[in-house]
């Protein structure tokens, strides 16, 4: 493990994968590539009131479908698991080292109630903060044997100094030097046996050899707990990366109520998995060109964690919406096709020309639920002013409209293959013969066809989607309503 750069994701199985959480494994795991070095993935499932049934599945799945392979992990061992907390806790590796730690004075029991911990507060900064008064601190060894033996509840609290400063390295943050006051003694081990979150992640990450630590700014105020845990066990310390925090367009928390703080949500939205990853990566880091398409291949390379910035990184659905669309430009067509159909059949009637369709949308749309707003006259023609057959540009207007449909219909009553290429090449040749342009002759077709100014595909082409049955009752009531005036 010398000289090797290490770095882990430590989710705790609660539910989705929530974006800032993906970011700390995609941050985490483009490090360790970036310098040839081992992302390892450990479960922290020491909170056993928050696991929600299903949470482990999430992780795994998430991490293979954003393609965060990871070189050790609970089916991947890689000499220093388990890679569960609870699993090592079974073990008793967080009681031997908590243990370690009261031997030493730097750690002690507590057998304090609720009611004696609620009024236990002091005030810095006018702020009102909990602090423990280190009571149990002064109990003597006999008095902590006795309690012990009588099977009285206790916690393992940390040792810390309520006089002076403690000064740390953050390597986007700097140097940060925060009042010992704030410490606190921690809980290390809870009344149940289990490690807290942050004493189970010092002792994980010191066996596990890991030398970067990537994790939210919200964990920038227990880095020095955590450095005085490393000091006590003559540990070294890692490098800290604490990323930016991520908020929502009105710059708040982003929250499940957005609708896109967990990759499940997004995903489930119709964005792509490769699209994510990639805007992900800019929630907070800056590549060094203008560049903001990168693969994941191209994210390794390019990847610097000294270009994470401090300001808090704006979560801009309209940006990933971007995104997204040109990743579906970039799609290879049968790809395209095979992503599209199923989204299409959820509500284009039976007959339609799907595969058509679809290559008509991939360049039209950002998200596959865009295609139903895009092709929605598929379906049906919406209601529409007969103003929408006059356009300058081709010279037509409601009486030529009219003339060219009714002479077009006949035409196309008698074109035995209702296909793309010969329905336009039908069309252009009748057009030449009537000495008018191919776009005077479409423009009133289209908008017979489809209601719309603008739509995903030429006159002939929605013209093969739709089948000439539909098409020709299209036409058939445009005709109706231009002869009528309504």
């Amino acid at each position: 493990m010398e000289n090797k750069i290490r770095t882990r994701f430590a989710p705790s199985p609660t539910g989705k994968m929530h974006v800032g959480n993906l970011r700390t494994a995609l941050y985490a795991y483009l490090i360790a590539r970036h310098a040839g070095g081992d992302f390892i993935l450990r479960i922290e499932d020491t909170d056993q009131e928050r696991e929600m049934e299903g949470a482990v599945d999430i992780i795994y799945r998430t991490m293979e479908q954003t393609g965060l392979d990871y070189d050790e992990g609970p089916d991947k061992d890689g000499g220093v698991g388990p890679y569960i907390q609870s699993e090592r806790q079974a073990k008793g590796i967080y009681l031997e080292y908590a243990k370690k730690l009261v031997e030493k004075g730097e750690a002690y029991y507590c057998f304090c109630g609720e009611e004696r911990l609620k009024g236990l507060h002091v005030n810095v900064g006018g702020k009102e903060i909990f602090h423990y008064d280190k009571h149990c601190l002064h109990l003597s060894k006999e008095e902590i044997e006795a309690k012990l033996a009588a099977g009285e509840p206790y916690v393992i609290r940390q040792n810390n100094p309520v006089e002076g400063e403690t000064t740390f390295h953050d390597e986007i943050y700097g140097d940060i030097t925060v009042p010992n006051i704030e410490l606190d003694d921690m809980v290390l081990i809870k009344s149940d046996g289990f490690p807290t979150y942050n004493f189970a992640n010092v002792v994980d990450d010191h066996l596990m050899g890991i030398t970067h630590v990537v994790r939210g700014q919200e964990y920038l105020s227990s880095a020095p707990k955590y450095n005085r845990l490393y000091d006590a066990f003559g540990w070294d310390i890692p490098v800290y990366v604490h990323c930016p925090p991520i908020t929502n367009e009105e710059h708040k928390k982003l929250s499940k109520r957005s609708g896109h703080a967990s990759f499940e949500d997004i995903i489930d939205q119709g964005f792509l998995k490769e699209a994510v990853v990639n805007y992900v990566a800019l929630l907070g880091w800056s590549p060094k060109g203008t560049e903001e398409i990168f693969s994941l291949q191209d994210l390794v390379k390019e990847f610097d964690y000294r270009n994470i910035g401090k300001a808090p990184a704006v979560f801009d659905i309209k940006k990933l919406r971007w995104m997204n669309g040109e990743y579906i430009k970039k799609m290879d067509p049968e790809e395209f096709r095979q992503a599209a159909v199923p989204y299409l059949q959820k509500f284009i009637p039976e007959g339609a020309d799907l595969d058509l369709l679809a290559s008509m949308l991939q360049s039209r749309i950002e998200i596959f639920p865009d295609m139903e707003e895009q092709a929605d006259f598929i379906v049906k023609v919406p209601d529409y002013p007969l103003d929408l057959y006059v356009n300058k540009k081709n010279k037509v207007d409601l009486d030529s409209s009219l003339e060219i449909l009714n002479a077009v219909l006949a035409v196309l009553e008698e074109q035995a293959e209702f296909k793309n290429d010969p329905l336009f090449a039908a069309l252009k040749a009748f057009a030449e013969e009537k000495g008018w342009k191919v776009g005077k002759l479409m423009w009133p077709v289209r908008v017979a066809l489809s209601g719309k100014a603008a739509t995903p595909g030429g006159a002939t082409e929605l013209m093969q989607v739709l089948g000439k049955d539909e098409s020709l009752a299209r036409i058939r009531t445009a005709i109706e309503r231009l002869s009528n005036g309504v």
